[in-house]
């Protein structure tokens, strides 16, 4: 389902399956009205694959539509300077509205199923908790939450 694009809205852009189907779980907790302000994009295929894409066709369709935040959610593969990295692909003008969120290493380790995770990571969203994202494998992301929950929260919750 397509968001309004003309609303505020989350656009995810997901690497690879697992991480589409976290965000799945993520948005299947939300209510049905917010739900709709909520678009998961097909999964990109790596996350260097996801990089270009984003910057080929989700940089204009930013400028075009202002209330547009966008999620890429890649995993980091425990490399240090994977999230730096991708960082310096999102042009100044827009990395208030661009979050980088992952697994430190990839979602299979979370060893639950990871639709099951991304409701936990909503609950903890909209509870305005970190049991989840305290995790060993997700609490490198607190930089990146705290920006997400400032900007997108109000959007979805």
């Amino acid at each position: 389902m397509s968001a309004n694009k003309h609303l505020p809205h989350v656009l995810v852009l997901p690497e690879d399956d697992a991480n589409r189907i976290l965000a799945n779980g993520f948005r299947l907790e939300l209510d049905s009205t917010r739900q709709k302000q909520m678009q998961i994009d097909p999964v990109a295929r790596g996350w260097r694959a996801l990089l270009e894409l984003f910057v080929s066709d989700h940089i204009p369709a930013m400028t075009r539509y202002p209330n547009r935040f966008v999620v890429l959610l890649i995993d980091f593969d425990r490399k240090d300077d994977r999230l730096n990295y991708a960082k310096s692909q999102i042009p100044d003008h827009l990395e208030d509205r661009v979050f980088i969120l992952g697994v430190w290493s990839e979602p299979e380790d979370l060893k639950v199923p990871l639709e099951e995770i991304g409701s936990a990571l909503a609950r903890d969203c909209r509870e305005e908790i970190d049991v989840t994202w305290n995790h060993e494998l997700l609490r490198h992301n607190v930089n990146e939450l705290a920006r997400l929950r400032e900007q997108v929260r109000p959007i979805l919750f």
